[in-house]
C-alpha cells in the first residue's frame, strides 16, 4: 500500500525512496518557484511533497533518529524553497512562518488522531479491542481522565506497536486534549495548537 517494510522494520529504504521522490519534486519546485506566489508554492509544495512525508506515518512511531533527520531535511529544504531563504538560514522560523509541524510532532499528530478516532468511535474494531481503558482499582481522581492502560514491555520493537504506542501518546496529552466531549475538528485544533507550542515554545 505504498510503504517499503523491511525486516526489522527499520522503515531505511522506505525513508531512502520517500527522499527521492521528494527531493525530485522539491527540485522541480526550485526551478519554477520565482513565478510562483507564496500562497501557490505552499500548495503545491504540500501535495506534492507534504503529501508523501505524512503518508502513513504513524508506522513510523519509535523509528530512529536518523530517519526522522532525514524526513525532517526533507522539510526543512521545502521550507527554504517556498520562502526563498539561505541554505544556513535558521529553519524554526520559517516552520512557524508556514505552520507547519515538524516531522516527529507530525507523527505524534497522526497517530493521537487515530487514537482520538479509535475511542470515539470503536473503529476499527481490530484497533479498539487492543486498546484497554485505564481501570483503578480503587476511586481515583485519575478513573475520570480518559487514560488509556499502558502494558509493559521490555521490548523496544514491541513500544512501537499501536497498543503500546497510542496509549502512551495519548496519556501525554492534557486533559482538555483528552475531553470524550470533543468533536474532531475541535480535537485536531487543540491536538496541533498544543503540539505546535511543544515544537516551538523553547
Amino acid at each position: 500500500f505504498g510503504v517499503t517494510f523491511d525486516c526489522k522494520i527499520t522503515f531505511n529504504q522506505h525513508v531512502a525512496n520517500v527522499s527521492k521522490a521528494c527531493y525530485c519534486h522539491i527540485r522541480a519546485l526550485r526551478h519554477v518557484r520565482e513565478s510562483l506566489p507564496e500562497e501557490v508554492a505552499k500548495t503545491v509544495a504540500c501535495s506534492t511533497v507534504c503529501s508523501r512525508l505524512d503518508y502513513c506515518n504513524a508506522l513510523f512511531t519509535g523509528m530512529s533518529k536518523s530517519n526522522i533527520h532525514k524526513l525532517q531535511r526533507i522539510q526543512n529544504t521545502l521550507a527554504r524553497v517556498i520562502l526563498r531563504l539561505g541554505k544556513f538560514q535558521h529553519i524554526s522560523p520559517a516552520l512557524i512562518h508556514l505552520h507547519w509541524l515538524p516531522v516527529q510532532h507530525r507523527i505524534t499528530y497522526k497517530l493521537a488522531l487515530l487514537t482520538f478516532k479509535t475511542i470515539q468511535t470503536g473503529q476499527p474494531a481490530y484497533l479498539r479491542e487492543i486498546l484497554d481503558d485505564y481501570e483503578p482499582v480503587r476511586t481515583l481522581r485519575s478513573s475520570s481522565r480518559n487514560l488509556l492502560c499502558e502494558h509493559k514491555t521490555n521490548l523496544v520493537i514491541s513500544k512501537r506497536a499501536f497498543r503500546h504506542s497510542a496509549a502512551a501518546v495519548w496519556n501525554n496529552l492534557p486533559d482538555n486534549i483528552r475531553d470524550p466531549r470533543l468533536t474532531v475538528d475541535c480535537f485536531k485544533s487543540r491536538l496541533k495548537t498544543h503540539l505546535f507550542n511543544s515544537a516551538f515554545s523553547a
